[in-house]
């Protein structure tokens, strides 16, 4: 005789999943949820060195520090900086990435497994050794780029412009490689049958990249780019290893570097938190409307 379903059957599979998911949420819940509490309380309150030596009490300051952040002229120079240098980045960032990826479908198995290597090894590259590479890459004394170039004594990262620049090639240096491999993988999903047609229809390369596999390869632009935002909207260790804590007189910050400045260097904890909470909403905005103008052109994520 068959079971029937009953309602209290039906309740009781849909907690299932959220079963098989605790122990996942509890681990996230303890590295992301509790830290961003702590970080979001700091900045409310007045924590300085006083207050964590104990020889002050803390206070409750609401928000003042916001306050105090958003009438600095400082903070508005580094969050336009951030803003522009974090673009530039994703944009380059992308812009190779795609290109490599569809240079992978093109060449031999040699060349694509060397290709792969090499970029695999740019990406496995801790940031600081990295970092610390390019640095020496285009040292205004020893520099290989330097002696290329026949340029002498000449500094790249003692002018705003140039050492912005140095550090773009730093971060899509090691950011390329995860959207090469990503596009990659998506370009060898498309049926090879929708690609020859185009070809034969005489569109070119570009024609087909753009009318063709963007649009099917949308959902994973959307989710390379949010990534990318991410990663260089909140960029700290090329800028601070590369441009020695931020540039002469602060020329190069961004908003992490200025954050830690403000946090440890000044002692100004409160202040330093209330830079983050900044940064965390600043993503989550960008990522939601990202998100809906995607969701609105009918595309599944």
């Amino acid at each position: 005789m068959a079971r029937t379903t009953t309602v209290k059957d039906v309740r009781g599979a849909g907690w299932t999943p959220w079963l098989y998911l605790a122990p996942a949420l509890v681990v996230l819940a303890g590295l992301l949820v509790y830290p961003i509490y702590q970080l979001g309380l700091i900045s409310f309150l007045e924590y300085t060195q006083a207050q964590v030596s104990g020889g002050e009490p803390t206070t409750f300051r609401g928000l003042d520090n916001y306050a105090e952040l958003f009438a600095d002229e400082q903070f508005w120079s580094v969050l336009g900086a951030t803003v522009v240098f974090a673009a530039a980045c994703v944009l380059c960032t992308l812009a190779v990435g795609c290109a490599l990826a569809v240079l992978l479908t093109r060449v031999r198995a040699l060349p694509r497994t060397l290709l792969m290597l090499a970029s695999l090894g740019a990406w496995a590259t801790p940031a600081i050794t990295g970092s610390t590479v390019w640095v020496f890459l285009f040292d205004a004394d020893f520099g290989p780029v330097n002696k290329l170039l026949g340029l002498t004594d000449h500094s790249w990262t003692y002018g705003r412009y140039s050492a912005f620049a140095l550090v773009l090639f730093a971060v899509v240096w090691c950011s390329f490689p995860f959207v090469m491999v990503t596009m990659y993988a998506g370009i060898r999903a498309i049926p090879a049958e929708v690609l020859e047609a185009a070809a034969l229809d005489g569109a070119s390369t570009w024609r087909i990249w753009r009318s063709v596999m963007a649009p099917m390869l949308r959902p994973i632009l959307v989710v390379v780019t949010i990534q990318s935002i991410i990663w260089d909207f909140k960029v700290f260790t090329q800028i601070y290893v590369m441009t020695g804590g931020g540039g002469i007189a602060g020329q190069n910050l961004v908003l992490n570097v200025y954050a830690y400045q403000k946090a440890f260097a000044s002692s100004q904890y409160s202040l330093g938190s209330a830079i983050g909470v900044v940064m965390l909403l600043i993503l989550l905005v960008v990522t939601l409307v990202y998100l809906r103008v995607i969701r609105r052109k009918g595309e599944e994520l």
